[in-house]
């Protein structure tokens, strides 16, 4: 192992050219600079140095070590400033995941300002639902996560902060009998089956969804099940049957899909941003940023779709 300080002895040797001038330079005397590179000489078995009576010169040894003695000094006198911007959260790396339906709505822009706000931090993105969320965070491969669940029921061990509420739509293909109302009655998709995403991706919700079919006198008719948004959609641009989205999944317009509210209804998805105790602090900073962010936010209009 080579200690920093003879390195620097030797640049300064290196430098000057001169171990009168490297002596005065670094406050001490000449002799154990001379001792201290002999010994730097001996412990890499090499000559540095080329000396005599009128001049020292590199030794192409000494040449190679020269730039890499810069670096590691260079890269010793940054690490301290680089250990407390990594405790304070403003470097480093943030793993985060997230569900299909917060891409469409105010996702992206968090992500922007955050990414501003914090150049030196890499962001890790995964779409992944809320069951491969909670295998990720077991197995330590993500930070943080945006999970989709039934309003109140956020997975319980996590840091959690809500971040949108919404109400579910219905959509329908565009050739459905009921398609041109505007608010559906019970009776208009009383025979029109379900494409809905398997139980276990959001088990909450899933629930919430059947419940209230069952509520309205409808008695629940799965007719597929898929995991991502985007891929129920077009699913029911296909006429395989009908599916409840949050409302930010009406942005995605899919031709042959029209989106509905079903009247008298009042299923709700909720979003969290989740992620374990004790916060990393770029979790902690990245957790505050959305967390400002909702607080400025402008109220919230109900949709109007036609």
């Amino acid at each position: 192992m080579i200690e920093l300080r003879p390195l620097h002895q030797f640049v300064a040797v290196a430098e000057e050219l001169h171990f009168g001038r490297a002596a005065q330079r670094l406050a001490m005397t000449q002799p154990p600079l001379t001792q201290a590179v002999q010994a730097l000489e001996r412990n890499l078995g090499v000559m540095l140095f080329e000396r005599s009576r009128r001049s020292v010169a590199l030794t192409p040894a000494g040449s190679a070590l020269l730039e890499e003695a810069r670096r590691l000094l260079r890269a010793a006198e940054a690490l301290p400033a680089a250990v407390r911007a990594a405790a304070a959260g403003r470097t480093g790396q943030l793993r985060l995941a997230f569900v299909s339906s917060i891409a469409y709505g105010p996702l992206p822009l968090w992500l922007r300002a955050f990414r501003e706000g914090h150049p030196d931090v890499q962001l890790r993105l995964r779409e992944a639902t809320l069951d491969v969320q909670l295998a990720a965070f077991a197995g330590d491969e993500i930070d943080a996560g945006f999970v989709l669940h039934a309003p109140g029921a956020v997975p319980a061990g996590y840091g959690a902060l809500s971040v949108l509420i919404e109400p579910m739509w219905l959509a329908l293909p565009e050739g459905h009998a009921a398609a041109a109302r505007r608010v559906l009655r019970r009776a208009d998709i009383a025979d029109t089956p379900l494409v809905i995403f398997p139980r276990a991706v959001t088990p909450s919700l899933y629930d919430a969804v059947l419940a209230l079919q069952r509520a309205r006198g409808l008695t629940p008719q799965v007719a597929q099940e898929a995991i991502q948004m985007q891929t129920i959609v077009n699913l029911v641009s296909a006429g395989i049957g009908m599916a409840w989205v949050p409302e930010t999944v009406t942005r995605l317009q899919r031709p042959g899909v029209v989106y509905r509210r079903l009247g008298g209804a009042a299923l709700q998805a909720e979003t969290s941003l989740i992620w374990r105790e004790p916060a990393l602090p770029v979790v902690q900073r990245f957790v505050e940023q959305v967390r400002g962010r909702l607080a400025t936010r402008p109220k919230r209009r109900q949709s109007r779709l036609p």
